[in-house]
């Protein structure tokens, strides 16, 4: 699994970010938002750096506007950390990868 970005959806939240057994870092994004396409290679590095401990996947906020509203993203690209099912991190804005790989190291057991 390292390596690779999920697609979220409605569909598939539950099981790949709720019931996930280890930590799901989260893009909320969308194809118009200019922040949010300069902050895709830093996701997709994520995900072939840290995929081993975590699973990293985004959301088309365009193509899933209840997810973002029930997790209250106002601004994209905002970016979470799930763990047991619940955010437990969150930093809106493109973020260094370097801070982002900390915010999920700190949250790893």
């Amino acid at each position: 699994m390292a390596g690779k970005v999920i697609e979220l959806n409605e569909q598939n939240w539950e099981q790949e970010v709720l019931n996930s057994d280890k930590p799901v870092l989260v893009d909320f994004w969308a194809p118009w938002c200019g922040p949010c396409r300069l902050l895709a290679p830093i996701i997709e590095e994520l995900a072939e750096e840290l995929g081993d401990k975590v699973k990293v996947a985004k959301v088309n906020t365009d193509e899933n506007p209840n997810l973002a509203i029930q997790y209250g993203v106002r601004a994209i690209p905002t970016i979470m950390l799930f763990k047991n099912g619940e955010v437990v991190d969150t930093r809106i804005g493109v973020q260094p990868k370097e801070m982002l790989k900390q915010m999920v190291l700190a949250h790893l057991d």
